[in-house]
């Protein structure tokens, strides 16, 4: 353990392992809840090799460490035996906003079944292409083992949705595979006359649902922690699996299983009900033209059970994918209308990378790379999205797959219906003209006519002397670090930087690089440029008391971003009337890795302003 002595010091000196009642960590500092403050020796704890400060107030006692403070946490933690309280905070959180917790539930366990599902729907489509121009024939053995892979994946959704579902919740993965495994068995699925207990059983089909099993899995988990609680330690190993599989197979059969697909024929009532009165077409539209929005909004993936639901029920979908894929192509066609009328080569270099991701249908670079700078391409995908949309309404676009983007075009031909195809083929390049033309003609804003992109270079042997300029990353007032009102960072120990009182809602980065980090309780994010620069974003003074509450945050570990783009949307109003100071806080973490970091002089900024400047 590489932090043991560094930790069993610490133990020590805030009084023994007995004094602990809890801690949990920040970004920069570890948090002590303390039983009795005296027994601390707080100028011993200063004292020590690797601790940059200690900062007792009414909120806790705090060891301030340096951005390593995760590994030194996890460690601690381990040697103390103690359960790691921010995990309880987030459930505790998600507790009390059950509407925005099923929502994230659902979107979370759609998200790692989308792989199988996008592999399966490509593979239908191809597979469909293959039988139309007499490639493979339907009734050969190698058409029927590659159909066996699509065919299992939507058969056996049940079981992966129970895997991705359970690592949501407190429920045993294996224990919700055994129950989903159990639905789609051939004694249960879509039997009629079934019986337990003496209560008779609805005839229901769960191969290709997902409400059911979520469900199902949800209640799982609440019979997990009941048992948890209630069998003695020593049986719970033998006992708890049968109690939780007799106990929940039952209630899903009578309550959860015909509950999910009363939602999900809800759900298709509500669109039958819109195609009767309206018109779908008015759906497809609408959702092909601000499908940008709600993957701003963090949405972006909501449509996904509805799709799964009308392909369920009907076969195809009639509205989601279709509008997925004309809205992705619209994007596409709105930044190759701004590389046309670019003049700046940089600005060239930009638009037609993210013109090209797009076509691919990952749209994420263009959105919150140039949309939410420049904002016109909103209109532009609006117009190109919204009309590809109007006539795939109208002419009553199915997608027979799941599946979006370029390379599932083949599966609209699919039951050799080509005049499906050659309208979805019609209605993406009518949104990409349409998209391409119209940013062509609204133009580049007068003031992001000069090349203002901020490219940050990488680390080099000739990166001596030079200026790394970084963007502000929210609109508001410049606050000099010495004056802000945490001495870990107004003193300079943590790093150089600068500070922000915001005036809006929006946390974007200043940056091109790496998320290197987003703190459970989202309040801190950590970054990394190509060149090793490494900034930390800090939201607020003690916010991580507030547990994620005000915060959403739109990215995580691992993510590639740039300047300008979307980090957070934080709602600062809330924070204030909680009590908490709401200056963001930027600092260089690496700082003595450069000759300097220079802020921005005090004034107002806009996140297109330079907020600070690192010397190489």
């Amino acid at each position: 353990m590489k932090y043991k002595e560094f930790n069993k010091k610490i133990i020590e000196l805030v009084g023994g392992k007995d004094n602990i009642q809890s801690v949990v960590h920040c970004m920069t500092r570890l948090r002590f809840t303390l039983k009795d403050r005296s027994k601390a020796k707080t100028d011993e704890i200063k004292a020590l090799d690797g601790v940059v400060d200690v900062v007792s107030n009414n909120v806790a006692y705090q060891v301030i460490v340096g951005t390593h403070v995760n590994e030194v946490h996890a460690e601690l933690i381990s040697m103390l035996d103690l359960k790691n309280k921010n995990e309880d905070n987030n459930i505790s959180k998600e507790k009390k906003h059950p509407l925005k917790a099923m929502l994230d539930l659902v979107s979370e366990t759609m998200t790692p079944v989308i792989e199988p599902i996008i592999a399966s729907g490509l593979l239908a489509g191809f597979l469909s292409l293959f039988t139309i121009t007499g490639i493979l024939s339907e009734e050969g053995s190698t058409f029927l083992l590659l159909n066996s892979i699509r065919e299992a994946v939507f058969f056996f959704l049940p079981i992966l949705i129970a895997m991705s579902c359970a690592k949501r919740l407190k429920a045993s993965p294996y224990l919700a595979v055994a129950l989903a495994a159990t639905l789609v068995s051939t004694s249960i699925n879509g039997v009629e006359g079934l019986s337990i207990f003496g209560i008779s059983l609805p005839q229901t089909t769960y191969a290709n649902s997902f409400i059911p099993i979520i469900l199902a899995v949800w209640f799982m988990g609440k019979v997990t922690v009941f048992l948890q609680k209630r069998i003695p330690q020593f049986l719970q190993y033998f006992l708890n699996p049968v109690l939780i599989m007799v106990i929940c197979l039952p209630v899903t059969l009578l309550f959860f299983g015909p509950i999910g697909i009363w939602i999900g024929d809800g759900i298709g009532w509500f669109f039958e009900l819109l195609n009767n009165s309206f018109g779908s077409w008015i759906v497809v539209m609408l959702y092909a033209a601000l499908q940008p929005f709600l993957i701003m909004l963090g949405a972006g993936n909501f449509m996904m059970p509805l799709a799964l639901n009308f392909v369920n029920k009907m076969g195809y979908d009639p509205i989601f994918l279709g509008a997925a894929t004309i809205s992705d192509i619209a994007v596409s066609g709105a930044m190759l209308g701004y590389f046309f009328k670019a003049k700046e080569v940089k600005q060239k270099q930009l638009f037609g990378t993210v013109s090209f991701s797009a076509l691919m249908g990952v749209t994420e670079p263009a959105i919150y790379g140039v949309f939410i700078k420049y904002r016109r391409p909103f209109i532009a995908v609006i117009i190109g999205g919204g009309l590809g949309g109007l006539f795939a309404g109208l002419m009553k676009v199915k997608t027979y797959s799941i599946v979006w983007g370029l390379m599932g075009l083949p599966s609209y031909a699919q039951n050799q219906d080509f005049s499906n195809l050659v309208f979805m083929v019609l209605s993406v390049i009518i949104a990409f003209i349409g998209a391409a033309i119209s940013a062509y003609f609204l133009g580049i804003p007068s003031e992001e006519e000069k090349n203002d992109v901020v490219v940050v270079p990488k680390n080099d042997n000739n990166l001596l002397n030079k200026k790394i300029i970084f963007s502000s990353v929210a609109e508001g007032e410049i606050v000099q670090l010495e004056d802000i009102k945490d001495q870990a960072f107004s003193t300079g120990a943590l790093g150089k930087g600068i500070g922000i009182i915001p005036s809006s809602n929006e946390v974007v980065s200043p940056l091109k690089g790496e998320v290197t980090v987003v703190f459970p309780t989202k309040h801190a994010i950590g970054l990394k440029t190509d060149g090793g620069i490494e900034v930390l974003i800090h939201i607020g003074i003690d916010t991580v008391e507030l547990e994620g509450k005000y915060f959403d945050t739109v990215v995580k570990e691992g993510d590639m971003v740039v300047p300008g783009q979307l980090l957070s949307k934080v709602d600062f109003s809330g924070i204030k009337e909680a009590g908490y100071d709401p200056t963001i806080i930027v600092i260089v973490a690496n700082t003595p890795d450069y000759l300097d970091v220079i802020p921005t002089a005090s004034g107002a900024v806009t996140r297109d302003c330079v907020s600070f400047t690192v010397i190489g």
